[in-house]
């Protein structure tokens, strides 16, 4: 994510019937999830995922291995859906939970069968007719209505089903995905995805991963979508509007779809056609593009961020150079490698922000050791030390300046302790031992160790986790 209003320095955006593709996910991450939360051995799936900063966020006893969304968007803004996730019990479940918020449910159904369930929140807690079994695959439907509405974040921004003058600006980091379908909304989970959305005719709906196919019928148009890598939950979308769209493949066969609010394509197309650019220079790095599709939506939402969304990253206007390039670099670092703990998030957007060093240093601007020059000779009071970005103390912190440009910072002081060639090597070993996974920060500490065959500890607890301005090595 980048955000003007979260980082004032940092550059020029405005502040402020179909088969299911089941997703890969290694033995470990289903564990991971089924260990989450207090009640990991019972027989109540627990109301979160565990983690410190958003403890209702996810949800415990069960992975889902793929989601199938039918929505129908109408322009009073009301929202028709239904979800069918197949999931897989990771302990026996009597009860379980779903993130869902402000939407009306008209029925859940487990396996066919409907099932109880009760509003509790932001918690959908559904109890099957008969109990599931450990290591039990079901599915789950829920039918669903309403005007959907955002959330407000810790840090007071929008986040979720943000409407707009001609549609909704969809991004859910760290917690929207709830506004609008229900989930295991917790990065820990990772899934598949199929959309189906009927808006009316003249309005664009764009979703993760290949557009499969889009048919007009009786004045509305339906496009069909699929994202068959595993994917968080905050990173789909659903953004509608009237978009400008642009389709093409790259030299190196990723499919790029582009869709442009008209009043943002003068100032965004010419960025835009950088990316094929942006991507391979990137893959260069970091190892191959990790997905089949590419691509960008520039909304005039003016919402103050722009979102990493899977495959096809999410713009309030037009972007720039660096913009691109930060949530281009996302797809490496935050979706094919995902958090396990919100805390960890500096290994998100430190990595996407030393790209944009990087990209500068690279093609005629300054170099990364100019630009954390620059950066460590803010005085000692500057919001840049306010905290350790290795553990920003809580959700309200994820997003600010220390997370960004501290953890870029770590980053370069890797690199100088290391040298470029062992450097680069972890990026890369980092991307593609973790890909389609999970990564803390303790792992990442451990592959720099090995691959670089130096002790790192001390470097590290420096620049992540000390609090004030750090004394230079």
């Amino acid at each position: 994510m980048t955000s003007p209003r979260r980082q004032p320095a940092r550059r020029r955006t405005t502040v402020l019937g179909r088969r299911a593709v089941l997703a890969t996910v290694p033995v470990a991450v289903a564990a991971l999830v089924g260990a989450a939360g207090p009640a990991g051995a019972g027989t109540t799936g627990a109301a979160g995922a565990g983690d410190p900063y958003f403890p209702l966020s996810g949800n415990g006893g069960y992975h889902v291995r793929h989601y199938d969304l039918t929505l129908r968007y109408q322009s009073d803004g009301r929202l028709d859906g239904t979800a069918v996730l197949t999931a897989r019990a990771t302990q026996p479940l009597a009860r379980f939970d779903l993130d869902l918020k402000g939407l009306t449910v008209g029925g859940v159904k487990v396996d066919r069968t409907a099932a109880g369930v009760k509003r509790s929140g932001q918690e959908l807690v559904v109890t099957p007719r008969h109990a599931l079994r450990a290591g039990q695959d079901f599915k789950v439907t829920v039918s669903y209505h309403g005007t959907p509405k955002p959330v407000t974040d810790p840090d007071g921004s929008a986040d979720g089903w943000i409407p707009t003058d001609d549609g909704a600006f969809v991004a859910g980091e760290p917690q929207g995905a709830m506004t609008w379908f229900p989930a295991n909304s917790h990065p820990k989970d990772k899934s598949s995805y199929d959309f189906t959305i009927t808006v009316p005719k003249g309005r664009t709906a764009v979703a993760n991963g290949n557009l499969l196919g889009q048919r007009t019928v009786k004045g509305e148009t339906t496009f069909r979508w699929r994202e068959s890598r595993p994917m968080a939950a905050y990173l789909a979308t659903a953004t509608i509007g009237d978009f400008k769209v642009t389709q093409y493949t790259t030299r190196d066969g990723i499919r790029v779809y582009d869709a442009v609010d008209p009043r943002e394509a003068k100032a965004a197309t010419p960025v835009l056609k950088r990316l094929p650019s942006v991507l391979e220079w990137e893959s260069k790095l970091f190892g191959p593009y990790p997905f089949t599709s590419a691509g960008s939506i520039v909304d005039h939402a003016k919402v103050g961020y722009a979102l990493e969304t899977q495959t096809r990253p999410l713009y309030d206007s037009a972007p720039d150079i660096l913009t691109l390039v930060h949530e281009s670099a996302h797809q490496w670092y935050g979706d094919s490698v995902s958090l396990t703990s919100w805390k960890d998030i500096w290994l998100n957007e430190g990595f996407a922000t030393y790209a944009e060093w990087l990209y500068s240093e690279q093609h005629g601007g300054a170099s990364a050791q100019k630009t954390f020059d620059e950066l460590y000779a803010r005085p000692a009071g500057n919001e840049l030390w306010a905290y350790p970005p290795g553990d920003p103390g809580s959700g309200e912190n994820i997003f600010g300046t220390p997370v960004y440009d501290r953890g870029a910072m770590a980053l370069h002081e890797l690199r100088k302790a290391v040298g470029d060639r062992e450097f680069f090597a972890i990026l890369r070993a980092w991307a593609t031992e973790h890909r389609d996974g999970h990564g803390t920060t303790a792992q990442f500490v451990r592959l720099a160790e090995k691959k670089s065959g130096k002790p790192l500890d001390s470097l590290f607890h420096t620049w992540l986790f000390t609090k004030g301005k750090p004394n230079k090595a």
